[in-house]
This record gives structure tokens, C-alpha cells and sequence, in this order.
């Protein structure tokens, strides 16, 4: 069984045991989360395009952060050069059980 559910304004495809990185989420490691903004689901070819009482549990396993993303800006024949750079954070769930 799957299910394509909306989680921090992104969509993800989740099965069970299956183990994801999601923008970062409020809680500690070891806490459980519920999604219930569920898309699609299916399962043997059978889908629904209902929310129909679908609940997604998992686990935050950690929170981490992403690779680091390099922006250079320079403006020619100013001698103006600046080099930025961020990285995102993400938390690491597992979902546990698709109900």
C-alpha cells in the first residue's frame, strides 16, 4: 500500500517502512507524527483520490541538514565579489504505519 500525502507544503510518496527526508518538522527525535492531508492512495491497483479517513504515522528518527548550496554574485569592472552560501534543514522520519 501507498499513499501520496502533502507534508510542509510538499508532496511526498510514502510506503511503509520506508524512510524520508522532510523540511523540518516540529519535535524531538524519537517523538511520533501523524499526517492526515493524505492525496491518493492505493494498493494492488485500487485508487482513491479521498482523504477517506486515511491517517499516516511515523517516527522522527533525526534532524539534519542538508548539503551546502554555493550562490557567487560579482559585478563586472567593480571589483565587487560576494560569496554566500546556506543549508537547508530537514528532519529524517520513518513512516510506521499507513492506516
Amino acid at each position: 500500500m501507498f499513499a501520496v500525502v502533502k507534508i510542509a507544503g510538499k508532496q511526498f510518496k510514502v510506503a511503509k517502512d520506508q524512510t524520508l527526508y522532510v523540511p523540518k518538522l516540529g519535535g524531538n527525535a524519537g517523538d511520533k507524527v501523524e499526517f492526515s492531508d493524505i492525496i491518493m492512495s492505493g494498493d494492488n491497483g485500487n485508487l482513491k483520490f479521498s482523504n477517506a479517513g486515511i491517517k499516516i504515522q511515523a517516527e522522527i528518527l533525526d534532524h539534519v541538514k542538508g548539503d551546502k548550496v554555493i550562490a557567487y554574485k560579482q559585478k563586472r569592472r567593480k571589483g565587487f565579489r560576494k560569496k554566500l552560501g546556506h543549508r537547508t534543514h530537514y528532519t529524517k522520519i520513518k513512516i510506521s504505519e499507513i492506516a
